[in-house]
């Protein structure tokens, strides 16, 4: 493996020499910052510690896109094996473009910086920005602008080249520096940075970041565990709770969170640990150590086993919550169940509607919100009584585990069986999930007087230009 690798980095260094020559002479080029100092700066020695980094790294298939990898970005002597743990993940992946995300450590501003056009260079060739993606992030309104001079001396993007250099090839990168971001600017890259990866599905998005600073090994280790375990569950407010109070750390804390939000935005339904190490492991000195993680955050859909677990989940809640108001504890085992996700659970007695409940935001972990809206479909359903014992023996129980919601351009984009649908209008707001059009015979246009009958708005009100459509597809368990 290692003797493969170092191979194929020494082919990258011919490509990225080529394309050195290639530049053209009045392009911008960044020069490496850092290099001697967080990297070997000698060509020939930094192909071989990446590529002996690579070669130690343990590989763990896992199923669907990978939306993002999230790395440590420290003086490789220290974090350069976790980060080997990120990159191995995209060596088999075809990726054309790698969004860097990363806190600016040596320069104070409000909002965003991108770096709109050129090549950055390091000691293994260069790469060229994607300037076409880069110049539609900037907006000067939310404070989201072009810049040079505050990625200058900064290192926490620079160190993740050699290893993008010998993981990928033919790829392109747009390198976010983030000050201190503002609500405005923070809500338009997650806006933009979801189009851009809705749009192209080689693209991934590489957060850099360190864990805790300075503590005590076992402190270090508590408090890391914490945002480690966060990340792995989606739960980008469980993050930035632990971020806020202290009680977890992460010098690109931000990055991250803007990350997890547009991973979330795409679909991602668990995050991966690859590897945690601290300073104190590769030193030794266990008294004021930081922390290094690598994680990759991922959309893939739920196993057969997955998908029955939570209909029983379902089931059992239902009957325990009619019998005698107890609900059962979800097996907290599996990390995809415990990761943030929304459901509805539908109860139908004699094929006929008897209460659905649901939440469509993913605000808490995926077996949590089945239980929850169980017990809220059989009790608490507004337009039918509560469930009684008697009844038990009568129902047939259904989950629906929902995709995020995608603002609808075109109502011809619509295809009834697969999409749900959501409407949101002067206040007011009606969903309905995919199976209920087929259910009800009802073609596109009945669809959407329906579902405004349901928003409690006239029958056209689709129509107009304050109302927001949304769609969703679904995985309907039953």
């Amino acid at each position: 493996m290692a003797r493969k690798t170092l191979l194929a980095g020494t082919i990258v260094l011919l490509l990225g020499a080529a394309a050195s020559v290639l530049l053209a002479s009045k392009e911008v080029v960044r020069e490496p910052a850092v290099a001697g100092a967080f990297y070997p700066g000698d060509q020939g020695a930094l192909s071989a510690a990446v590529s002996g980094f690579l070669a130690k790294a343990e590989h763990r298939p896992e199923s669907g896109r990978l939306i993002a990898l999230i790395a440590p970005h420290a003086g490789y002597q220290f974090s350069g094996q976790v980060a080997a743990a990120s990159y191995r993940h995209i060596t088999d992946r075809p990726v054309d473009t790698v969004i860097l995300i990363g806190a600016s450590h040596t320069a104070s501003y409000l909002g965003a910086a991108v770096y709109p056009d050129g090549a950055w260079r390091s000691p293994l060739g260069s790469v060229r920005i994607n300037e076409k993606i880069a110049r539609s992030l900037l907006n000067d309104t939310a404070s989201v602008v072009a810049g040079r001079e505050v990625f200058a001396k900064e290192h926490s993007l620079e160190v993740q080249l050699p290893f993008l250099h010998l993981t990928l090839k033919n790829f392109t990168i747009v390198p976010i520096l983030l000050g201190a971001p503002t609500r405005d600017s923070f809500a338009h890259l997650t806006d933009r940075l979801t189009e851009v990866l809705r749009k192209n599905d080689r693209a991934i998005i590489v957060a850099s970041t360190d864990l805790s600073h300075y503590h005590g090994y076992d402190d270090a280790v508590a408090r890391d565990r914490k945002v480690v375990d966060a990340a792995g569950r989606m739960s980008v407010e469980d993050l930035q709770a632990l971020l806020a109070s202290g009680e977890g750390e992460a010098c690109g804390g931000h990055p991250v969170l803007l990350t997890m939000m547009v991973a979330r935005n795409l679909g991602a339904t668990h995050g991966v640990l690859f590897d945690y190490k601290n300073s104190g492991d590769v030193s030794g000195d266990r008294s004021r150590v930081v922390g290094y993680a690598a994680l990759g955050l991922y959309r893939s859909a739920l196993t057969d086993r997955q998908r029955q677990e939570l209909l029983s989940l379902a089931r059992r809640t239902v009957a325990q919550q009619v019998k005698d108001r107890t609900t059962p504890e979800p097996d907290g085992r599996d990390p995809r169940l415990q990761a943030n996700g929304a459901t509805f659970v539908t109860i139908n007695r004699h094929h006929q509607l008897r209460g659905c409940i649901g939440n469509i935001q993913p605000n808490m972990p995926l077996a949590r919100s089945v239980v929850r809206n169980a017990v809220a479909a059989a009790t608490q359903d507004p337009r039918f009584p509560p469930l009684r014992s008697e009844e038990l023996g009568d129902i047939e129980v259904e989950v629906t585990v929902l995709s995020p919601l995608e603002p609808l351009a075109d109502i011809k984009d619509i295809r009834i069986g697969t999409h749900g649908l959501f409407i949101v209008k002067d206040g007011l707001s009606g969903i309905f999930l995919p199976q209920v059009p087929v259910e009800q015979g009802w073609d596109l246009p009945t669809y959407l007087e329906q579902l405004c009958a349901k928003a409690g708005l006239p029958g056209n009100a689709w129509k107009d230009k304050d109302a927001k459509l949304f769609v969703f597809t679904a995985d309907i368990v039953k």
